[in-house]
């Protein structure tokens, strides 16, 4: 994918917010509402520091007032510049933006009823649509519909690989892991930590995977909760989730749960997910 230098604009309500949630979580330097003045200060600092700016995007809309015409001085300043650059202008029907300002009940940034000021804000953004590469229209798209529609826009396959899966174990006894989409209990396998030579040790210990891993109820557990879950994630993705937690968790969180957690790491790995692994409570006391 080559670098990019992204101008995202568009009518409020359109999802300019969500284009920008959506670009941080495919590693762009987001920048909302930059007042243009500062903009050729900004383009001189990308093109300084390409190995941290690799991809950048700044967000220019109605809230520039009429310093908004400059979009065509940043253009040729970015074509003099030879910087890789794209504008990306976010519409949907009137009827869309009222419902989701109807919703947010969010004012509009005018600061005129939203009617009048969707009006308005049409005939301003006139000069920004028309120089516009890339026009997404969201009145019927969903979030992931929005995720998949930008990630081909910018040249990035819309696959397992924009999910972060992030493994975790922790222990019942200090607490459910609040932050998990899905929680896994392997408390029904017969503790380690009453076994001699194991009470001391980890799931990540050779010796406490080889007694869990004997037990006859844990591989059917493992295959049909690694199965389930390889199955359920695509339509996660599909519906725009950019991080899924799961967690297991034991009594303690030392022996169990990290050792299945584990293993499902090194499952989803094998898979070609991007995968983040985190014991919370491993080095409590027992």
């Amino acid at each position: 994918m080559k670098n990019k230098f992204l101008i995202i604009s568009g009518i409020s309500g359109a999802g300019k917010s969500q284009v920008l949630n959506l670009l941080e979580d495919f590693g762009y330097v987001c920048v909302d509402n930059m007042p243009l003045d500062f903009v050729s200060e900004f383009i001189k600092l990308y093109k300084k520091n390409r190995n941290e700016y690799k991809n950048v995007a700044l967000s220019i809309d109605v809230r520039a007032g009429k310093n908004i015409s400059k979009i065509t001085d940043i253009l040729a300043e970015l074509k003099k510049e030879k910087i890789d650059n794209e504008v990306f202008f976010l519409n949907a029907d009137d009827g869309t933006i009222l419902k989701r300002y109807s919703e947010t009940r969010r004012r509009h940034p005018l600061g005129v009823i939203v009617k009048d000021g969707i009006k308005a804000e049409r005939k301003m953004l006139k000069v920004v649509q028309k120089v516009a590469d890339q026009e997404i229209d969201t009145t019927n798209m969903t979030i992931g519909e929005l995720k998949n529609t930008l990630a081909r826009l910018i040249g990035l396959s819309s696959d397992k690989r924009q999910l972060l899966l992030s493994i975790m174990s922790f222990g019942f006894k200090y607490g459910i892991a609040a932050e998990a989409d899905m929680v896994f209990d392997v408390r029904f396998v017969p503790n380690p930590n009453y076994v001699s030579g194991l009470k001391t040790k980890t799931g990540k210990d050779i010796e406490v995977v080889k007694y869990i891993e004997k037990q006859k109820e844990y591989k059917p557990f493992f295959d049909k909760i690694s199965r389930l879950l390889k199955d359920l994630i695509p339509g996660y993705i599909k519906e725009g989730k950019s991080q899924l937690t799961i967690a297991v968790g034991c009594t303690g969180g030392r022996h169990r749960s990290v050792a299945t957690a584990e293993k499902l790491a090194k499952f989803f790995t094998k898979n070609k997910f991007k995968v983040k692994l985190y014991h919370r409570d491993i080095l409590r006391a027992g």
